[in-house]
């Protein structure tokens, strides 16, 4: 299992990736794209990423945009796995 990171070490990912929020046990951000179908198109860029990665993100899709949610569900928390997701998903928008 992933090791959580403790609020020091989860407000320095942060820090590093300045576009994310931290919300309660996660970190979010929406992206926003020109109509659904290129939505669509980034969420399907993500697959290939989270299954290398062996983490999958939760998805909110709402026409053209489209929110990435991650935590280590199975840690119970932020872990180092998230924020590395997080950085990769920033670069594939």
């Amino acid at each position: 299992m992933a090791q959580l990171l403790n609020d020091t070490e989860i407000q320095a990912r942060a820090r590093a990736l300045p576009t994310w929020q931290v919300q309660g046990q996660a970190v979010e951000k929406t992206f926003q794209f020109k109509d659904f179908v290129a939505a669509i198109d980034f969420v399907n860029k993500l697959v290939a990423p989270a299954e290398a990665a062996g983490h999958h993100p939760d998805l909110t899709i709402s026409y053209n945009r489209v929110t990435v949610s991650l935590t280590s569900h199975d840690a119970g928390g932020l872990t180092a796995a998230d924020f590395d997701l997080a950085a990769t998903v920033s670069q594939l928008a």
